[in-house]
């Protein structure tokens, strides 16, 4: 499965990259299993996506999606920090 992840604000700037395109590994099959993937790679990943790393949300094809939303095959999967007002 293709994929191309975009990463949005505070978490461009920790990866050090706005966006990447890949093959995902066969056991990638939903958006929680695409954070888990993330997470591997371990230092400010396994940091931002893990335990208290913080909160984030997920967008597929730009629409919300949750973290049982199945992926789909050349989707445009967008992570960002929710935005709070006041």
């Amino acid at each position: 499965m293709r994929l191309r992840v975009l990463y949005f604000a505070q978490l461009r700037e920790k990866f050090g990259m706005a966006e990447e395109s890949f093959g995902a590994p066969d056991h990638v099959k939903t958006v929680a299993d695409l954070i888990q993937h993330l997470c591997a790679r371990g230092g400010v990943w396994q940091d931002t996506f893990s335990g208290d790393g913080g909160a984030f949300r997920v967008a597929m094809n730009q629409d919300m999606v949750t973290l049982e939303t199945p992926l789909l095959d050349h989707a445009e999967v967008a992570i960002f920090r929710p935005v709070t007002g006041g």
